[in-house]
C-alpha cells in the first residue's frame, strides 16, 4: 500500500516541479554516460596497448566527474520521490503516482512532455499497459468512487 494516493489534480499540481527535477537528473545522467564512455575507451586502450596507461590524472578526473554526477542523480530522484510519486525511467521521463482507480490501487502515469496526466495503469501493467483516463471533453475522469479518487 502506498503512503499517499494522488488525485489527478494533486498529481498535476506537482508536474512543473517534477519536470524541472527530471531535467536536472537527465543532465547529470548525460554527464555519467559521457564519462563512462571515456573510461571504457581508456580501458580498451590499456588492453590494446598491452598495459600502457593513459594519464592517471585524466582517469581520476573522469571517475570523480562520473561519481559526482551519479550522486546528484540519486539526490534529485530522492527529491522527486519525497512527493510520494515514483520515478520509473529517467531517460523517458516516466513518473507514476499511486492512486485508487475503479476501487483498486493503480498508478496515474505521466511521461515527460505530456501537458497533463492522461493515462493510468495497474500495479503490474507498467507503461505498456497504460489506459486513457475516461472523461468528458475536459479529460477529467467521472466523479465518484468508481474512478480516480
Amino acid at each position: 500500500m502506498a503512503e499517499k494516493y494522488f488525485s489527478r489534480h494533486e498529481a498535476e499540481q506537482l508536474l512543473p516541479m517534477i519536470a524541472e527535477f527530471l531535467k536536472v537528473a537527465q543532465e547529470h545522467k548525460q554527464t555519467v554516460d559521457a564519462a563512462q564512455v571515456e573510461l571504457a575507451k581508456a580501458s580498451s586502450r590499456i588492453v590494446v596497448l598491452g598495459g600502457s596507461y593513459p594519464p592517471y590524472s585524466d582517469l581520476v578526473k573522469k571517475k570523480a566527474e562520473r561519481d559526482e554526477a551519479s550522486e546528484k542523480i540519486v539526490e534529485t530522484i530522492a527529491k522527486i520521490q519525497e512527493t510520494g510519486c515514483l520515478v520509473k525511467d529517467i531517460d523517458e521521463g516516466l513518473i507514476d503516482f499511486p492512486s485508487i482507480i475503479e476501487g483498486q490501487e493503480a498508478f496515474l502515469c505521466w511521461k515527460q512532455g505530456e501537458a497533463r496526466i492522461e493515462y493510468w495503469h495497474g500495479l503490474e501493467d507498467g507503461f505498456a499497459g497504460r489506459k486513457r483516463l475516461d472523461g468528458g471533453s475536459s479529460g477529467e475522469p467521472p466523479s465518484g468512487p468508481s474512478r480516480v479518487q
